[in-house]
Parts: structure tokens; C-alpha cells; sequence
């Protein structure tokens, strides 16, 4: 499998994704600025500044005409994919946790920590392309107000829409996933899906299916009509984020020891490798070392011929599969050419 070594930010990587012809790689850090990088050979294309905290996440339209990224400067800023032009800047009350298009790209959903006196936010905003970026208003649509629970703040972590934009799915630091109405913000669906925080949500192509990604030690496939829990592949770290591969039947997963305790570690023990599981057997199979701390974001190229990794110590380590990969089979049980003509004879009337 060959790496290439992406060096063009300064602080921990925080968030990784392609767009979605799988040409381009989007990165964002604590750095505060945004790259843009060429899929094929990593070279990098462009940054995205202006952002004055940390990038928490971003999302890229269907075509790759316009981007979104979420900061901890308690703003989501809206940019052209082409020239790094910022052409709106979304004012948020505190720092923003995470940004999604919904399907159709002519709006967007953002959550938001809390703030002082103010509750955690879910927002959703109207930004139609056919219209002036000056001419949207800065304030949402909607805005969700997460209250208190026994006295206790609660914090959205990571946030997706749906299939045809039906529902806000949002994942939050108890452990929990909630359905919300995009339209009234009452919560049409709720499960307790992990023990501890859910570092994030991931869909596949098509939208049929969600993984999960906990620092209780385990990754879980989960249905997005009835939330209903499929498979559950379970690790000896925590892990921040997992992937849906969607030209194989497998499941990336990235994570590693605490971040607050990897200066004491060797890459070795602290197992900073992105891990290969079947996605149907839940057994793993392979593993890919070479950061030097904990993967904190994971994408895998939607055809299927790269994946790239984001981790703690900085750097973005893009992979292209190799041959051996890319002609892979899974493993089901099969029967030799010779036992299934044996058996065929056996089979035939006697006559």
C-alpha cells in the first residue's frame, strides 16, 4: 500500500473528507485553516482562511462548488470551492461542533456547544445557490434548543441528515442518538446507543446505513429508518472515527490511546493504525500503522482506491490500496470446481 505523507498543517488534524466525485480531499485542524488537496498525489491545491479558532468540521456540496466549515470562533463560514472566496459568515452564539448539507445542498444544519448561560443548539439555515450569498439571512430557519437533563448540559457531537432530508440525526456526549423534525425540531426517535461519548456519525453512499463511532472501545452499524442495531465491532481503544466502505464490504476504523496521554507512549503500545473489519463477520483482518498519535478522522475515497487518515501529531497520511487490496475477495465459504461436479453426479436419477 503506498502513503503519502501530507504535511501542510501545523496542529492536529480534526476532520477529513472527500468530495463526492473522490478527486479532491478537504482537511480542516486546530490550525484554523482549511486545505484542499488532489486525491491522486496529495499535492495540495489551496487553504481556506479566515477562521480564528479551531476547525471542528466541514462539508462539501455534491459538486464541489461550495463549502462549509464549522469553528470553534462560534461562526460557520461558507466558501467557494474554486477560489477560497469566504462569501458568507454564519454567526453562531458558541463554538460550533459541526456543519451538514442536506440533500439538495440548498440548506445546511449546524450544532453548537453551549455557551455561558446558553443551552447546546441545533440550527438549520436556507442558503438556495441561485441566490446572492449577501442576500441570506444570518439567522436559521430553525434553532433547537437541547435543555438540560437532571441538571446537567447536554453536547451534540456530531450531526447528518437523513435520507431526502426527513430527519436531523445527532449524536451526543451521553452515549445517545436522536431523530429531530427538520421542520419543527420535536425529536421523533431517541436510543441509548453507546455508554460513553460518540465521537462520530457516518454514513455510506446511499444512505441505508449509519456507523458509529464511541470512546466506550467500539464501532456499531446501525439501520437509519428504526435506528435498529445491526453489528458491533469491537476494539481495545478508543475510537474516533469508522468508515463505511462503499465498493467493499468492509468497515475502517481509527482511534487510539487518549491524546492527553500519548507524550508517555510509544506509537506502538499507544496502536494509532487504522483497523480493516468485515463488515458482515465483524472479525478484523488487516491493519495500517504509521501515525505517531491517535487517528482523529478517517475518509475512504468513494472509488474505493484510496482512503486517507488524519491524527493528533498534524499529519494527513493518504493511502492508495494496492493491487492485492483492490482484487480482495471476502471470505465466503466456497466449493471446488471438482467437489461441485462430484456432487452434481450425485444428484443425477440413477437410471
Amino acid at each position: 500500500m503506498k502513503p503519502y505523507l501530507l504535511q501542510g498543517h501545523e496542529r492536529p488534524i480534526t476532520s477529513i473528507q472527500y468530495n463526492y466525485d473522490g478527486d479532491l480531499l478537504f482537511t480542516a485542524s486546530k490550525d484554523h485553516i482549511p486545505s484542499v488537496w488532489r486525491s491522486e498525489d496529495g499535492d495540495r491545491l489551496g487553504t481556506f482562511t479566515g477562521h480564528k479558532g479551531t476547525v471542528w468540521d466541514l462539508d462539501c456540496d455534491r459538486f464541489t462548488r461550495r463549502l462549509l466549515t464549522a469553528s470553534a470562533d462560534a461562526t460557520v463560514r461558507l466558501w467557494k470551492c474554486e477560489s477560497g472566496e469566504c462569501t458568507k459568515i454564519f454567526p453562531h452564539i458558541g463554538p460550533v461542533r459541526g456543519v451538514a448539507w442536506a440533500e439538495g445542498c440548498q440548506m445546511f444544519a449546524t450544532i453548537s456547544d453551549p455557551f455561558m448561560e446558553h443551552n447546546a443548539k441545533i440550527r438549520v439555515y436556507e442558503v438556495p445557490e441561485s441566490e446572492d450569498p449577501s442576500s441570506y439571512d444570518d439567522e436559521p430557519k430553525l434553532e433547537i434548543d437541547l435543555s438540560k437533563i437532571a441538571g446537567k448540559r447536554v453536547n451534540p457531537t456530531n450531526i447528518q441528515w437523513t435520507s431526502l432530508n426527513e430527519a436531523l440525526l445527532i449524536a451526543f456526549d451521553n452515549g445517545k442518538i436522536r431523530l429531530y423534525d427538520p421542520e419543527t425540531g420535536e425529536v421523533t426517535d431517541e436510543i441509548q446507543a453507546h455508554d460513553k461519548k460518540i465521537n462520530r456519525l457516518r454514513f455510506n453512499r446511499d444512505k441505508t446505513l449509519f456507523i458509529t463511532s464511541s470512546a466506550d472501545f467500539t464501532s456499531k452499524l446501525f439501520d437509519p429508518v428504526d435506528l435498529k442495531h445491526l453489528k458491533t465491532y469491537k476494539t481495545d481503544r478508543p475510537v474516533n472515527d469508522a468508515v463505511i466502505s462503499n465498493t467493499k464490504e468492509h468497515i475502517l476504523l481509527g482511534g487510539g490511546q487518549e491524546a492527553m496521554s500519548v507524550t508517555t507512549t510509544s506509537g506502538k503500545v499507544g496502536k494509532f493504525e487504522t483497523r480493516f473489519f468485515n463488515m458482515v463477520y465483524e472479525d478484523e483482518f488487516g491493519c495500517v500503522k504509521g501515525h505517531f498519535g491517535p487517528i482523529n478522522a478517517l475518509d475512504i475515497n468513494p472509488t474505493g482506491r484510496s482512503y486517507a487518515s488524519g491524527a493528533e501529531d498534524g499529519y494527513v497520511r493518504l493511502h492508495l490500496f494496492d493491487k492485492d487490496y483492490l482484487e480482495l475477495k471476502d471470505p465466503v465459504p466456497e466449493v471446488d470446481d471438482e467437489e461441485e461436479e462430484g456432487i452434481a453426479e450425485d444428484m443425477e436419477p440413477e437410471r
